[in-house]
């Protein structure tokens, strides 16, 4: 049975794109079956808040490595490819969610 994820969204300011993230990747995430309890961070805040999540979200670059499963889903914010970052989130939620 899949278990609930614990899902960082994180952004510059912690505030205006990760909000905006936040709500997309719910729907996403209620879509493909996957429960999840999200977590708005800034992205300064990454490095520390990625021990207590099973994935990590960014709206901005962020190139430092993780311990966690990373995806930058700026097209979720932008609408720029924004089909296929959609696929791309349900399919890594999926994958934590069976492992």
């Amino acid at each position: 049975m899949a278990r609930k994820l614990k899902v960082l969204v994180a952004c510059g300011s912690g505030v205006a794109t990760s909000t905006i993230a936040q709500e997309a990747v719910k729907n996403i995430a209620k879509d493909a079956g996957v429960d999840i309890e999200v977590i708005k961070a800034t992205i300064a805040e990454v490095p520390d808040k990625q021990a207590n999540v099973d994935v990590v979200f960014t709206t901005a670059n962020y190139r430092k490595p993780l311990d966690k499963p990373h995806l930058s889903v700026f097209g979720l914010v932008s609408g720029v490819n924004e089909a296929a970052t959609k696929k791309k989130v349900a399919e890594l939620l999926k994958k934590v969610a069976e492992s």
